[in-house]
């Protein structure tokens, strides 16, 4: 298993001085990359490690197993971290992480329907629906309407053509069926989008619509709001919040919560713009390519 944590330098650099971590909560454990080098690193530090998917969770476990006694792990969504800090003992935390990017164990397995790389089932639960609604990307691709499609795609996704490919989904499964897998979905958005657009774009033609269905299905831009709701008053006085974004909803957020903090007297952003990826880095991992971290330190 290849794992690289996306900007570890950068978000170790936000945590010193090492030897005065004393209380971390990685609120989206993964595979255990940033929480091991936190470990190591900070000798006084004892983690609190959550992630909602189940099987990566046991990857992490097995990986950071050297420090065991210097963690607590937690099978649930970050949106329940009251609860969470409550069942490991604690009411608050020095030092919370967030890294709000899909796991690439999660892009990598075509059976959880992630990927527009890989053929799979339109599942994209990341809980696998042992906690959240049993809504997969399917359900929604295959009942919602054109409208609501469009509306989704058009928010979550930010795309140009989320009417188009709302339509052509439409068409697709009144003529064909249920559209179940992603092959087919994807088939269907290249049908969509034009090709002279197709070929100007950076990316995937697929990737805004992917992110739209996955957004929605897990909730995730609802959970985060909860999240920010709650971190000032769990956070304890001249404690840090670092936030590593991969869209501009989620960093438009995190953003503006970050400012209404200062604003309310509770602490100064840790630097007064994002930070993103080296060039070192981006040659290094190239999932890393939309990364921003964001720190905010409370007033002590």
């Amino acid at each position: 298993m290849v794992h690289v944590p996306v900007m570890l330098n950068e978000v170790l650099h936000m945590l010193s001085p090492f030897e005065d971590v004393e209380l971390v909560v990685d609120g989206t454990l993964g595979a255990g990359g940033h929480s091991m080098a936190i470990l190591e690193n900070c000798p006084n530090a004892f983690l609190i490690g959550i992630d909602q998917d189940e099987s990566i969770l046991a990857i992490a476990k097995d990986r950071l197993s050297a420090f065991k006694d210097r963690v607590y792990f937690a099978l649930g969504n970050f949106r329940d971290i009251r609860s969470i800090l409550s069942d490991a003992g604690f009411d608050s935390a020095q030092v919370f992480l967030f890294d709000l990017g899909i796991s690439s164990l999660q892009v990598d397995s075509p059976e959880r329907g992630f990927s527009f790389n890989y053929n799979g089932p339109l599942d994209m639960r990341m809980d696998m629906g042992r906690v959240c609604s049993s809504l997969t990307a399917a359900d929604i691709v295959n009942t919602w309407s054109p409208a609501e499609l469009t509306m989704l795609f058009r928010r979550y996704g930010e795309d140009p053509f989320a009417f188009q490919v709302a339509r052509a989904i439409c068409r697709r499964r009144e003529k064909d069926g249920p559209i179940m897998t992603c092959e087919e979905l994807v088939e269907v958005i290249r049908s969509a989008v034009p090709a002279p657009a197709q070929r100007k774009m950076r990316g995937h033609p697929a990737r805004r619509i992917f992110q739209a269905l996955r957004i929605q299905v897990n909730d995730e831009m609802g959970a985060l709001e909860d999240l920010l709701d709650e971190l000032p008053q769990i956070t304890r006085r001249g404690g840090k919040v670092i936030f590593i974004t991969y869209h501009s909803l989620e960093d438009r957020m995190v953003k503006r919560n970050m400012r209404s903090w200062a604003e309310a007297g509770l602490g100064k952003p840790m630097t007064s713009r994002p930070l993103v990826p080296s060039e070192e880095e981006l040659e290094l991992n190239r999932r890393s390519r939309s990364a921003k971290v964001r720190g905010f330190l409370f007033t002590p």
